[in-house]
């Protein structure tokens, strides 16, 4: 499964690589791609999305699915 989560806050690729990192932490996450431009995060597999938005704020940015 495919999910898309909203990430504010990246401003440079070491902010992607952060939340792809925090991302790939979470049980259940295949694969994580962030992307500064568009604001989102898409992962792959059948992590929770609470999750998800929760790995996301722990790194610092803000999230929401």
């Amino acid at each position: 499964m495919r999910q898309t989560i909203t990430v504010r806050g990246m401003s440079c690729e070491h902010c992607e690589q952060t939340v792809e990192e925090a991302l790939a932490a979470v049980e259940g996450v295949t694969a994580a791609d962030a992307d500064r431009e568009s604001e989102t995060a898409t992962v792959d597999g059948d992590a929770d999305t609470d999750a998800l938005v929760e790995a996301v704020a722990d790194a610092g940015y803000e999230a929401a699915a």
